[in-house]
């Protein structure tokens, strides 16, 4: 059978590290420097231009030219242009461990290897390296593809995104402004004085969201165990506890479907503030938003999200869900029977894949109305059945203190006033385990030792949660392209 052309490649590059290794090369050596990032050369120049340099990355590019060489070597901050002439270079080396001219025909595209050189610039003006010294780093046995090249299929793409962030630099930044998201939020923390407190993953009783868990057991006390789906009840304890801010941010895993605008593990951050309301959460949030905002895109504030145009600048309306739901309905939210709900879900060809009653049934003839806001906008006034944790209006106990802000068709997260009562809050937990124990799956369970900590008093507090879901969002890529190893 003839062999493919990758086999071809490999058994080449294989022969390539034998011979490295008879002359005395090592192709994996454990030491390496590296003085200067590729930018920081480029943004230097004027600084740098003429004094040695000493630079690593791996070889993306090689263009043989006699006796010169052109290349280019990419590492975390760019590119930059290694300019190797014959006559510069010293020789191959078994004690400095470097190749001479004559033997960088051992070196391929991929390879990781070291330059020592002058900065100086071509005559065509293209700021490069002049090696005096190269090292191989890591000889690649693989070949890149080229661009997309053999990465055409997107699966594929994310199965070995290792090799999708090392040919395609828009993929490998949106990584990096994902760690940016991330940092901006603990920044903003910082400097209204909230506590990171990590909180456990592993729960016996999974609380704070309407979502399947995954289960798992610890073998040392032969116990079953809950994968977290939400931080907001050990949180909320340590409002108890007397602490005043806290957040947390890390995983959480929801044993539902794959989509694209959802992933079974995915990061997610929320936070509580003692002697704060829901209105008090709005303000904070649309700070939030902007601070976010701002470190990760600087002055952008229009962006194009699953075919809508959502504008930030032109600041946050306020939707109110009752008035939402009855223009586009003709019945109330706060009133409707299950027979109601019934014939409205028909009606509008809302797929029924969830347990049948009036909470779930509501929450999907919602959704219905949600996919054409473009906003952004806050929700509001939300019926007191879809929010176990919240503190019910004193104007209107049928409504909430609660607000979700609506982007491009979704909500993208979530606040509101806590309730702190601690009998309202077992008779609302109570009413979840009815609707759970009736076979709704998502419901939320009764615990207990929840309900015990709010007897011991916690104060008026605010919670707000969201997921790298905004990232998404904002990136306007689907759940799977937002994260480096999504499940497949």
């Amino acid at each position: 059978m003839a062999k493919s052309r990758l086999e071809e490649i490999r058994e080449i590059r294989l022969e390539k590290i034998e011979k490295l290794r008879e002359m005395g090369i090592d192709p994996y050596p454990s030491q390496s420097e590296k003085e200067h990032d590729n930018q920081n050369l480029i943004d230097n120049f004027d600084t740098l231009q003429g004094k040695e340099v000493t630079i690593a990355g791996r070889i993306m590019s090689w263009r043989e030219h006699g006796n010169l060489i052109f290349g280019d070597l990419q590492d975390a901050s760019g590119q930059v242009q290694l300019f190797i002439k014959s006559d510069q270079l010293e020789k191959t080396s078994q004690k400095d461990q470097i190749l001479g001219f004559d033997d960088l025909n051992l070196l391929d595209v991929g390879d990781f290897v070291q330059a020592v050189g002058e900065l100086t610039k071509t005559s065509r003006g293209e700021i490069s390296v002049l090696p005096k010294k190269i090292k191989l780093l890591s000889k690649s046995i693989r070949p890149l593809p080229e661009k997309h090249e053999g990465l055409k299929d997107a699966e594929e793409r994310m199965r070995r995104r290792y090799v999708e962030t090392t040919v395609n630099r828009d993929v490998y930044e949106r990584f990096v402004r994902r760690s940016v998201f991330w940092d901006a939020h603990r920044e903003f923390f910082r400097q209204h004085c909230f506590i990171e407190i990590n909180i456990p993953v592993l729960e016996h009783i999974p609380g704070g969201g309407d979502a399947n868990p995954f289960i798992t057991h610890m073998d040392s006390i032969d116990e079953d165990f809950y994968l977290r789906i939400s931080q907001e009840l050990y949180l909320k304890r340590l409002i108890g506890g007397g602490y005043e801010k806290v957040y947390e941010i890390g995983p959480r895993f929801r044993n539902e479907g794959l989509s694209d605008e959802h992933l079974p593990e995915h990061i997610a951050m929320e936070f509580y503030w003692a002697y704060a309301d829901w209105r008090d959460g709005m303000e904070f949030m649309k700070e939030m938003y902007e601070y976010v905002l701002n470190r990760v895109y600087g002055d952008k504030r229009v962006f194009e999200i699953r075919g809508f145009t959502v504008d930030f600048s032109r600041g946050w309306g306020e939707l109110d869900f009752g008035e939402a739901f009855e223009e586009r309905y003709g019945v109330s939210p706060y009133k409707i029977t299950l027979k109601q709900v019934q014939k409205l879900l028909d009606e509008n060809n809302v797929e029924k894949t969830f347990q049948l009653n009036i909470p779930r049934g509501v929450d999907n003839l919602w959704k219905n109305i949600r996919k054409d806001i473009a906003g952004p906008v806050f929700l509001v006034n939300h019926p007191k059945y879809l929010s176990p944790l919240q503190k019910p209006s004193l104007n209107n106990p049928e409504i909430v203190e609660r607000m979700q802000p609506i982007i491009a068709g979704s909500e993208l997260g979530n606040g509101w006033s806590e309730v702190n009562d601690p009998v309202e809050q077992f008779e609302r937990f109570y009413e979840q385990q009815k609707l759970r124990d009736a076979g709704d799956a998502e419901a939320q369970w009764l615990d207990i030792d929840y309900v015990e900590m709010l007897e011991y008093g916690m104060p008026p507090t605010f919670g707000w949660g969201h997921s790298e879901r905004l990232f998404w969002f904002l990136e306007d890529v689907s759940a799977r392209h937002g994260v480096p190893f999504p499940q497949l």
